[in-house]
């Protein structure tokens, strides 16, 4: 049976993710561990207190299929208890709230949510949309890495009727910006990109039913929040890190995971 970690700190940024977790063990005939995380020594009321908070929430949220989600409350940090209880279970997904914002402290040192996604070897749903909302539309952020192709794979597994699309963004060289009136998609930069969405398609995982991966020259950001606004998905896939080391985030997964504009789902590349 496959298992989903829901893991909240019980504030209104993660209102959404024991419900979310709930409508997706249902489809997936999963069992949903809801967990807490209180601080390292913390003393025995505090913990039955969110215990008592947890239930609560629970006896609120409707419960699909009438299957009740296992509660645990343990003791540590979360960006190591997390990692390690989904580890311990098999977890096939690991659903967290929205990052509390420190405007000072973000931009010296990594978020507790960036830490649990790059010590998860599962994908990660950062959910947030009301749990009532399917996943009906999919976009994927993709710059055509094994990442990426993995993160649109398990989409595929969490909406399986959803509609799959994929984007690119062009980031086209100097020389062939300037000084020239040729169509982008003549260039090499736009020819090398194809052969990339060619592979792409091809990769493991990667849904029969995803429409042929837009490639459109421009800034990474500008490009999204463009299709964004004209698809509006419910869920965004990406992918940790286009690069080799998987204990590293790339700078857009980044700036997706601390301000997401949907559900985004992030996952890393497959091993091996």
């Amino acid at each position: 049976m496959a298992t989903i970690i829901a893991a909240s700190d019980l504030s209104e940024r993660s209102q959404e993710v024991l419900g979310r977790a709930l409508v997706l063990g249902s489809d997936l005939g999963a069992r949903v561990i809801f967990v807490h995380i209180t601080s390292p020594g913390a003393p025995a009321m505090r913990n039955e207190d969110a215990r008592q908070r947890m239930r609560r929430q629970v006896e609120e949220t409707p419960l699909p299929g009438g299957t009740e989600p296992e509660i645990r409350v343990l003791n540590g940090r979360p960006e190591l208890a997390i990692p390690a209880l989904a580890a311990e279970e098999g977890a096939d997904l690991v659903v967290l709230g929205l990052h509390r914002i420190r405007p000072v402290l973000d931009m010296l040192r990594m978020t507790t949510m960036e830490r649990i996604v790059l010590r998860c070897d599962m994908p990660v749903l950062i959910a947030h949309i009301p749990a009532s909302r399917p996943y009906r539309t999919v976009l994927s952020a993709t710059d055509f890495a094994p990442a990426c192709a993995a993160a649109l794979a398990a989409a595929a597994r969490l909406a399986p009727g959803a509609e799959f699309h994929a984007i690119h963004a062009l980031r086209m060289p100097l020389r062939e910006r300037i000084g020239s009136d040729d169509d982008p998609t003549r260039s090499s930069a736009y020819t090398m990109a194809e052969s990339l969405r060619d592979a792409f398609c091809r990769m493991r995982g990667v849904p029969e039913t995803l429409h042929t991966p837009e490639i459109v020259p421009g800034g990474v950001h500008e490009v999204l929040s463009f299709r964004l606004d004209e698809l509006e998905p419910d869920l965004l896939t990406i992918g940790s890190h286009s690069g080799r080391d998987p204990m590293t985030l790339g700078n857009f997964a980044r700036d997706l995971m601390r301000e997401p504009p949907v559900d985004v789902l992030v996952s890393k590349p497959p091993r091996g």
